[in-house]
């Protein structure tokens, strides 16, 4: 039987006539769910195909809002799902001190736990959510995956911004830098100084030092990634480099993931960037210096390019859906 619009709706009006129609269900929230864009397609994409295409890369940087509990669930989730696909990872840490490696090995070796470790580098008065990163440790020290420590001696990078740049530096203050720092990347600096200004109210003069010693914890860290992949493995097998890393250090592979593929040009990278920043809680001492700053989309498309591989969207009202214990996906 052929059904037209005039049939379909005569059909409705006699069954309307022989049954109860039951009210309509109240109205629930739609239920929020996680899932990834792959920024090249412009599209949503799998669990599967993400973690098959992140396998294969030679440095997965994950970038974070430091102290988002959602952002650490999901850096854990692809840390263990890399480690199951038989990834020979290294996991490297933005938020550990490179001249703090030697207790780091000792925590690697099992010598000590994690809250040995805390103690033994002062942790808490250098990374003030440390315990964030807990379980990435616990995990990768578990299953005999190095870590590595990236970033610069602090002390290092106040004085290339307090002092007016790089080439101020104290001689024996340059020697603890790497010694070839590239500082001149015009569309790395732009974005780095329209970020600056939401964050502080800072004077033009300064713009320049303060992106200098953006840069130098850049090239420490780039140098200390490349340096990873090498740790404990014979040449012609590199680990791959899971990287965690505040955002403004690799969007659009710029900042430290574009300085290790200039020093290491063979590497494929991949970059992962979450689109949900709603839980990030400021101390009233972060808020004082900051101010509404508005990047524009035309400030951004002149980069020319995406500013990462995949986005993790994380709804703003739901709970991380990585229970302890999570499967593998297959």
């Amino acid at each position: 039987m052929r059904f037209t619009p005039a049939t379909f709706c005569a059909a409705f009006v006699f069954l309307s006539a022989c049954t109860t129609v039951p009210p309509p269900p109240a109205p629930t929230a739609p239920v929020a769910a996680e899932f990834w864009i792959d920024l090249a397609r412009g599209g949503d994409v799998s669990d599967r195909e993400v973690l098959t295409d992140l396998a294969a890369a030679g440095a997965i940087f994950v970038g974070e809002a430091h102290s988002i509990q959602r952002h650490h669930d999901v850096q854990l989730w692809l840390l263990q799902e890399l480690f199951v696909r038989g990834v020979p990872l290294v996991l490297c840490l933005e938020q550990l001190e490179a001249r703090d490696q030697p207790a780091v090995d000792r925590f690697n070796r099992r010598e000590l736990d994690f809250d040995a470790l805390v103690r033994e580098i002062d942790w808490p008065n250098k990374w003030s959510n440390h315990g964030d990163y807990r379980l990435l440790c616990e995990f990768a020290r578990q299953h005999r995956i190095p870590i590595r420590a990236l970033n610069a001696p602090p002390e290092i990078i106040r004085a290339v911004n307090r002092g007016g740049g790089l080439a101020r530096l104290a001689p024996d203050e340059r020697a603890q830098l790497p010694a070839e720092i590239a500082a001149d990347d015009p569309d790395y600096e732009r974005l780095t100084n329209v970020e600056l200004a939401t964050h502080m109210k800072v004077e033009p003069a300064r713009l320049r030092p303060l992106f200098e010693a953006q840069v130098a914890r850049d090239e420490t860290m780039a140098a200390n990634i490349v340096a990873a992949r090498r740790v404990d493995t014979a040449p012609e097998k590199l680990r791959t480099a899971f990287v965690i890393v505040g955002a403004g250090h690799m969007r659009f592979g710029l900042g430290t993931a574009g300085r290790v593929l200039r020093r290491d040009p063979g590497t494929v990278e991949r970059l992962v960037i979450f689109a949900e920043v709603d839980s990030l809680k400021l101390a009233d001492g972060q808020k004082a210096p900051a101010r509404d700053v508005t990047i524009s989309h035309a400030e951004l498309r002149a980069i020319g390019r995406p500013p990462a591989d995949y986005v993790r969207v994380l709804p703003r009202a739901a709970p991380a859906r990585l229970p302890p214990g999570h499967p593998p996906i297959p």
